[in-house]
């Protein structure tokens, strides 16, 4: 399914050409056999009804079944929208809901899309992959079979209690993508009497951790794959991560807890400091390495170190930012790993989506003014790791729990998966984090590729894998909101052997939209050259 690799160089994305590279385009290489004739209404409302048999599916299931087949006229010609079951073992356990979109003019590609947060809604794979540029067509009316499902289970937001069903578990930690893959791959030949040329799935956060399953995990069924801001360790951000904010926002009653004034202010001294160092003050903090050495954040501390009043910080205050600002040493590992990532509050994250909190102490059950990263502790310690709704989390310690941690790690957890199959077998991964996501920090994702270099060597993971950063962007947000044509990058590195370079991402923000900056490849970050401040080309990658 891959051709041999082609060292063709560096290539420059620009951003006003990403539209032209369409599934039929020359540039991206034809695909290798004969196109199947153009699927039929008659054709797709067979398929109503349709078992797949246990054994088509090479997790443990008792097969699926289709419930709905639904012919739809977009731009690029019909669709059939497959909606199934796939049937756990488990009869207590929820069913995987699965779509499988079908083109009229399929481009014998496949195109699997990820889930976020603790999935529990359908993907319907019918709109654009993240961060998808908006003018292009999505990858269904571009040709693509596109496919999704809901994890393994239905809930909103950070509901977890699907985490009470171990099947359940198992299906959201790691097995609900190749379970959907495997029924898609039945579809797909029904439909068309024929597999795909090429497999590719693309996600972003929870998504971006099911990519890098499927490229780590399921590396025979994938060809490349887009991890955009992977939660690969869910246990640890979760657990780790979540008490490392709990103990510093929260400890002794909260006196060190920062209020929402307090938060802008720092956020802002942050920014006055380091906006500038890399060239340009532009609402981008891109040095974010130079920022740690350039703000100081003894400069907000109050006369006596004393809380007196939110136009400065108490030293109880200025330690809870340095505690978030170092990470935590567990003292045991999860998934092979024992250090909770710093979070970039000294670097650029603004912390207002994913906010500190609006009370000095958290309830128990919660109310909505806690800390986001206290919610998803709260989540994880009831629902997946004690199993006990009724659990004191304010005061819940790790280290009472670390078997059942380290357990549900090896479930949720892809840090100490090898990459060494996915290397083999020529599966191509794009990776790429935002620099200010004080949701998902950069620096976790940073941990994931230092540990993949660690293992494997920089010569085979270059083979195989980019590594991007975006200075200004947060969890699909943020000073710089990106977009880019990943899938067209990683289409010709697959397809065609063209490997992927410096790229260009633009901004989707209204107040500066179409801005384009340099995507740069880990460690490097861009420096304004003079010139345009809107255009990459004034900007050079350094490090």
């Amino acid at each position: 399914m891959k051709k041999n690799s082609v060292r063709l160089g560096t290539i420059a994305l620009a951003v006003a050409l990403v539209t032209t590279a369409m599934a039929g385009s020359p540039a991206m290489g034809a695909p290798p056999a004969k196109s199947p004739p153009p699927l039929t209404p008659d054709r797709c409302a067979t398929l109503v009804g349709t078992t797949i048999d246990a054994r088509d599916i090479d997790l443990p299931t008792t097969g699926a079944t289709v419930k709905t087949a639904t012919w739809a006229v977009e731009i690029g010609g019909g669709q059939c929208r497959v909606i199934g079951d796939i049937h756990p073992v488990d009869p207590s356990a929820p069913a995987i809901e699965f779509q499988v979109n079908l083109p009229q003019n399929w481009n014998q590609r496949a195109l699997q899309f990820g889930g976020g947060g603790y999935d529990g809604t359908l993907v319907t794979g019918l709109g654009r992959y993240s961060q998808q540029p908006a003018s292009q067509p999505t990858p269904l009316q571009q040709g693509y079979v596109t496919l999704g499902s809901d994890g393994g289970h239905k809930g909103v937001g950070f509901d977890a209690s699907f985490g009470l069903n171990d099947e359940a578990l198992l299906n959201y930690g790691q097995q609900s993508i190749k379970k959907t893959h495997d029924a898609a791959s039945v579809l797909i030949d029904r439909a068309y009497g024929k597999d795909p040329a090429y497999f590719y799935f693309a996600g972003f956060s929870q998504g971006g951790h099911e990519a890098l399953d499927a490229a780590g995990r399921y590396s025979k069924d994938y060809d490349g794959v887009i991890a955009g801001t992977p939660t690969y360790n869910v246990t640890m951000m979760h657990a780790g991560i979540g008490s490392m904010y709990r103990d510093a926002l929260y400890r002794e009653g909260g006196v060190g807890w920062i209020n929402p004034t307090e938060r802008a202010l720092l956020v802002s001294s942050v920014y006055s400091a380091c906006d500038p160092i890399d060239g340009l003050a532009d609402g981008i903090i891109s040095d974010t390495e130079g920022c740690l050495g350039e703000f100081d954040i003894q400069s907000l501390r109050c006369e006596n170190g004393a809380d007196t009043g939110d136009t400065c910080l108490s030293d109880a205050q200025v330690e809870t930012v340095e505690l978030i600002a170092s990470g935590k040493e567990l003292g045991f590992e999860i998934a092979g790993n024992s250090f909770a990532a710093p979070g970039p509050i000294l670097t650029g994250g603004t912390y207002d989506r994913f906010g500190l909190g609006t009370e000095p102490q958290p309830h128990n059950p919660m109310n909505g003014t806690e800390a986001f990263q206290y919610t998803v502790l709260d989540a994880v310690s009831k629902y997946i790791i004690t199993r006990d709704p009724s659990l004191d989390t304010p005061n819940w310690r790790l280290e009472d729990w670390i078997p059942r941690i380290q357990e549900v790690g090896q479930i949720m957890d892809t840090t100490d998966v090898s990459f060494q199959q996915a290397y083999a077998k020529k599966v191509k991964v794009l990776m790429y984090t935002g620099m200010a996501d004080d949701g998902v920090s950069p620096y976790n994702t940073i941990q994931f590729y230092d540990r993949l270099v660690a293992d494997l060597g920089q010569k085979k993971v270059d083979k195989f894998l980019r590594f991007y950063t975006v200075p200004g962007f947060s969890h699909g947000f943020g000073p710089f909101a990106a977009s880019l044509d990943s899938l067209t990058v990683l289409r010709a590195w697959v397809e065609d052997g063209v490997e992927p370079g410096q790229l260009t991402v633009a901004d989707t923000n209204a107040a500066t939209l179409g801005r384009t900056r340099p995507l740069c490849e880990y460690p490097t970050w861009p420096r304004f050259d003079g010139g345009d401040p809107n255009s990459a080309s004034s900007f050079t990658c350094v490090s």
